[in-house]
């Protein structure tokens, strides 16, 4: 199986996100796709070039980042499935309004025109506020799926939720079935 693995620039997830990106490689082909934020961004989680570098040692490919890299993904069928993780209220946004400005959205874009799999893992502080009519849309879409997902700092935070990145093999397994694991709130 041939996977996209979209990355966001949800930069403080990226430690939990690699080694689930590392996993899946050893078992499948893992295309791993930079939306503009991760390619160019330092933070304090890290320098974009390490994460760049992180991505194309474990996939044995460079990330692709430009929308015309992305856009044959439909044409050629490229993908099985793509893995949005972490997937930033941004993206959400665009993916709901079906806004393709960005190899992320772009690669969904064209990737759906398959009737195939995308698989969400949201990490966003606004989920339980202004992002959580998109994360219902995309819940209401045909080959749309979640990783499931909770609050992730509740007292601190009361309106940010984050996947469960350590559950993205198995929601992806269900998507290929056409299935949303359960439960998606955790």
């Amino acid at each position: 199986m041939t996977v996209g693995f979209a990355m966001c620039g949800s930069f403080c997830t990226y430690a939990q996100v690699f080694p689930v990106m590392e996993a899946l490689a050893k078992e499948h082909a893992v295309i791993p796709i930079f939306s503009p934020a991760s390619y160019v961004t330092d933070s304090r989680f890290g320098t974009a070039q390490s994460h760049i570098r992180q991505a194309a040692q474990i996939c044995g490919k460079d990330p692709l980042y430009a929308v015309s890299q992305v856009e044959p993904i439909g044409p050629k069928k490229l993908l099985d499935a793509l893995i949005i993780a972490p997937c930033t209220g941004n993206t959400l946004a665009k993916l709901a309004h079906s806004i393709a400005d960005t190899s992320v959205t772009m690669a969904a874009k064209s990737h759906l025109r398959n009737g195939r799999p995308i698989l969400v893992a949201v990490s966003t502080n606004d989920a339980l506020a202004g992002g959580a009519q998109n994360i219902g849309m995309l819940l209401a879409r045909k080959h749309y799926y979640f990783v499931p997902f909770r609050q992730d700092d509740p007292e601190n935070k009361p309106t940010s939720m984050v996947a469960d990145f350590t559950l993205i093999p198995q929601a992806l397994e269900a998507a290929m079935q056409g299935i949303q694991l359960q439960p998606i709130l955790l």
